[in-house]
């Protein structure tokens, strides 16, 4: 019997590979397609996700080419601007769907995890030891990230409530000399989404040499693939014209969906991605499935490696789950301020520009886009419960550095420091330079990461970091009782 069964290889289930492996288990990732998708369905990260790969060692190689990392200096909230100032927290890197996962695959290869493609999940039964898939794979966990119209969800009969937007988006990339922007000829038509009084069209470019199209307008979604003379016809029905669009990569439709999964877990199955949730605008949906994967990763593996009772695994609902309906309310709200029309939408979008102008509605929207606000559980200071800052240590490390074998950390910040930077453990020492390995408790005699160091402003005496790299205690008094009660109470 396997540990775990991933259905789906996009970047969530390829997400949650790397971190099952990293524990030291060997996942299996079911894929319908037989070879990897060659289209752009996202074009770039946005979030907390980008701090995440950077405490697993994996920024950079996102970031290699990439037109974009660094702190947003904007973003488009429902088509109303927001600009950001250099401390706030929201972070954004560019990179296109197809790049991310052949790196997340090339990751989790690395950890051990296999990968079957054109695999599709058709039956699925469970008992009181694991999940049976098609009669023939055995699981004791099986986690659906296999997208909206997921079958694991359908298959373990967990209801998928929410609304369909009236609205279909046609997009394109097109081979096309950029320059279209200097020549168009129709007044008001420019760089970014155009209204019209038939809906709205998009032009843009992430790349030198290709442009990006969109076409949104009422009706029914498409029967099969959208054709160039489909994506024509919309532009001239909400344009008034044809446009030198160039000759088309790939096109595609979509209808908006806002989603939410009644539950996260029905016994051995679980939900992550937009298997659980679907936003009706931009900007959430990777941060928010991938860093599902973070949260159950660690916990799975947790139990997995008996350090944990089953019950950890309810957590991961009781956590991510308000993130999910925090970035369905504001996503919601983007959708809103996109589609009202007329004057009232045109006096809706002029007043809350305004109001984004100043510091404060402009912070709260970026922290809000970051990570969605939720605070894991309730402790009286303030960083319980929140992603750890990236404190950085006097012996010149990273605290990102060290989350690097998926493993909790003690970080004691009285100002003792252990001899050549070694990390003392719960039965045992190990070599800081294993940290960025996988971490296998079975041989290196302990799970929890004691390191002792300086650090300037340390915003405690001492820190307790869980594997997803959230603050579990902080403070001196009584981080040892929390440290004990871990794997039983995370958060």
């Amino acid at each position: 019997m396997e540990n775990v069964l991933i259905v789906g290889a996009g970047p969530v289930g390829l997400m949650l590979a790397c971190e099952l492996g990293l524990a030291g288990l060997r996942p299996i990732v079911l894929e319908k397609r037989p070879e990897p998708s060659e289209l752009p369905r996202a074009n770039g990260l946005g979030g907390q996700i980008i701090d995440f790969l950077d405490h697993r060692g994996l920024l950079e190689r996102f970031s290699a080419g990439s037109p974009f990392a660094g702190r947003a200096p904007g973003f488009p909230f429902g088509s109303v601007p927001l600009r950001f100032a250099d401390d706030m927290p929201l972070r954004l890197l560019m990179i296109q769907q197809p790049r991310m996962e052949a790196l997340l695959a090339e990751r989790a290869a690395e950890l051990g995890a296999e990968i079957r493609r054109g695999y599709e999940v058709r039956s699925l039964a469970q008992d009181p030891d694991g999940v049976t898939i098609d009669g023939t794979l055995r699981a004791r966990y099986v986690v659906g990230c296999d997208g909206g119209r997921s079958p694991v969800r359908d298959l373990a009969g967990i209801g998928f409530p929410g609304t369909t937007d009236d609205e279909v988006l046609r997009l394109g990339h097109f081979a096309a000399d950029v320059g279209i922007f200097e020549s168009l000829e129709v007044d008001g038509l420019e760089p970014g989404w155009n209204r019209t009084p038939r809906g709205r069209l998009l032009l843009t470019s992430l790349q030198q040499g290709v442009l990006v199209a969109g076409v949104r307008e009422k009706g029914e979604p498409l029967d099969g693939p959208v054709t160039l003379e489909d994506f024509r016809a919309a532009v001239r029905r909400v344009a008034g014209r044809d446009l030198p669009l160039g000759a088309p990569i790939w096109l595609s439709s979509t209808v908006s969906q806002a989603r939410l999964a009644e539950r996260y877990r029905a016994g051995r199955v679980f939900l992550a991605g937009d298997a659980a949730h679907l936003f009706p605008a931009g900007g959430s949906a990777l941060n928010v499935g991938m860093t599902d994967a973070a949260n159950l990763g660690w916990k799975l593996a947790a139990v997995l490696a008996g350090r944990a009772p089953d019950g950890l695994l309810d957590t991961y609902e009781s956590e991510r789950r308000p993130v999910a309906e925090r970035a369905l309310m504001q996503t919601r709200a983007q959708a809103v301020l996109d589609r009202v029309e007329g004057e009232d939408g045109a006096a809706l979008r002029r007043l809350l520009t305004e109001v984004f102008a100043f510091e404060q509605p402009a912070r709260h929207l970026a922290g809000l886009l970051h990570d969605s606000g939720v605070r894991y559980g309730q402790a009286d200071h303030p960083l319980v419960g929140r992603f750890a800052p990236d404190l950085r240590l006097a012996d010149g490390r990273r605290l990102a550095e060290l989350m690097r074998a998926g493993r909790p950390v003690l970080l004691d910040l009285r100002g003792d420091t252990t001899p050549d930077g070694a990390l003392t453990e719960a039965g045992g020492r190990t070599d800081a330079a294993r940290t960025g390995d996988r971490a296998d408790a079975a041989q290196d005699g302990g799970w929890i990461q004691v390191v002792r160091a300086r650090a300037d402003d340390p915003p405690a005496d001492a820190l307790l970091i869980r594997p997803d790299g959230y603050v579990a205690w902080a403070g001196a008094e009584g981080i040892e009782d929390a440290a004990g009660r871990l794997t039983a109470s995370p958060a």
